[in-house]
């Protein structure tokens, strides 16, 4: 399936050329429909996959490229929230994902005990259905306007503190894998998770941080903005690694450092580049891992799950944004920004394969279930979208009609 790769390249540039097409060609569709960049990215995936055209000569270097998307993704996620905002809404950041993270375990093993589940599993597919998708919701909210009203900070607040749960989750799969665990380890994350929790802390007393290096050196020098802020996410993404936790975590740091340095807008117009195209080779990289084979076989059980995901997650959801005050309307909406599994759950995925808890077919079905969700997720929203909208025209019209 490899003749039409270019004789006179390599085969990696023909390959960016081809990916390259395909993108433009996919997302001037997608965009006529009003779906994500996001999902023509797994579509494209699937199709240079070795499941597809099998066009990928070195898959480890394209997942490589695409846990750097991560932590730029998180990086950027740091540099655009506002952290005095968060945490005037921690109450509902951390019951309403407490209470999500429960149920989406329980709503789990109703259908594991059914299929034959371990336990294992089970917990690990609940933290994966419990974890919402950043990349698609951050987009949608500032697609649609909704940043500064309440329903937008609410949901940005769950999914804030959905991130910030990855490190726990991680290191709980690891003590349930079997991975070997000494004091000094465990010592070490928790030194490791102080560290960073003081930093935050930090932030969020000081609101605003002056001594950002060479700030006023570099606000005019594009070259160095871009390495001075590689330098603050990979900074924290290493020291992270260092203590044994997330290095998503860490990039977030960094960049709320960043936005805490009033730098967020230059470091962001400089290295907005690099985000679009690492995440967007973090996305590719997921669908080409992607057996349609696969799905076809199991299509059952990826159903049912799948329904068990839209439905757990936006009830969930909705009765915890409406009981924190949002109108039904709003909540149902929010419920439905959040009924998707989002990116970070492929790290979980990952994490639990290379320990032995999830076998190749568990896998397979995780990443399968994730893509799905995020692909359907864009239509889901907009048709509750439009019930909504028509459920608030027909409570008017009956109110005026009583009048």
């Amino acid at each position: 399936m490899k003749f039409f790769l270019l004789s006179g390249f390599g085969p990696t540039i023909s390959l960016i050329c081809i990916v390259g097409i395909l993108t433009v060609i996919a997302g001037f569709i997608l965009k006529k429909i009003h779906q994500p960049l996001l999902v023509a990215y797994i579509l494209i995936g699937i199709l240079i996959g070795s499941n597809g055209l099998d066009l990928i000569e070195n898959e480890e270097s394209v997942k490589f490229l695409g846990e750097m998307g991560i932590i730029l993704l998180f990086f950027f996620i740091g540099m655009e929230i506002d952290l005095a905002s968060f945490l005037k809404e921690w109450q509902l950041a951390f019951f309403g994902t407490s209470a999500q993270l429960l149920l989406s375990v329980l709503s789990v093993y109703s259908i594991g005990i059914l299929f034959g589940w371990s336990m294992t599993r089970i917990l690990v597919l609940g933290f994966v259905i419990a974890l919402s998708s950043s990349a698609v919701i951050f987009k949608l909210i500032e697609e649609k306007g909704l940043a500064k009203e309440r329903i937008g900070k609410n949901v940005t607040s769950i999914l804030l503190a959905q991130d910030i749960l990855i490190a726990p989750i991680l290191i709980f799969i690891s003590i349930a894998g079997g991975q070997e665990t000494t004091t000094y380890s465990i010592l070490l994350k928790i030194i490791g998770g102080l560290f960073f929790m003081s930093i935050i802390f930090y932030i969020s007393i000081k609101k605003e941080i002056t001594w950002l290096p060479f700030k006023k050196e570099i606000k005019n020098d594009h070259e160095l903005q871009v390495f001075l802020a590689l330098f603050f996410c990979f900074s924290g993404a290493l020291l992270a690694n260092l203590f044994g936790i997330s290095e998503a975590l860490g990039a977030f740091v960094g960049g709320l450092l960043m936005h805490a340095g009033k730098a967020t807008k230059w470091i962001h117009e400089a290295i907005h580049s690099f985000r679009i195209i690492f995440v967007a080779i973090f996305f590719i990289s997921i669908g080409a891992q992607i057996d349609l084979h696969f799905i076809y076989e199991n299509w059952k059980e990826l159903v049912s799950v799948l329904l068990a995901v839209y439905l757990t997650n936006h009830l969930i959801n909705s009765v915890i944004l409406r009981f924190y005050g949002n109108p039904w309307s709003q909540a149902i909406y929010g419920g439905a920004l959040l009924a998707q599994i989002g990116e970070l759950s492929f790290l979980i995925c990952l994490t639990a394969l290379n320990l032995k808890i999830l076998t190749n077919y568990g896998y397979d079905f995780t990443i399968s279930l994730i893509s799905l969700t995020i692909c359907i997720s864009p239509l889901y929203i907009l048709i509750t979208e439009k019930i909504i909208k028509r459920n608030n025209a027909v409570t008017i019209s009956n109110a005026l009609n009583k009048n």
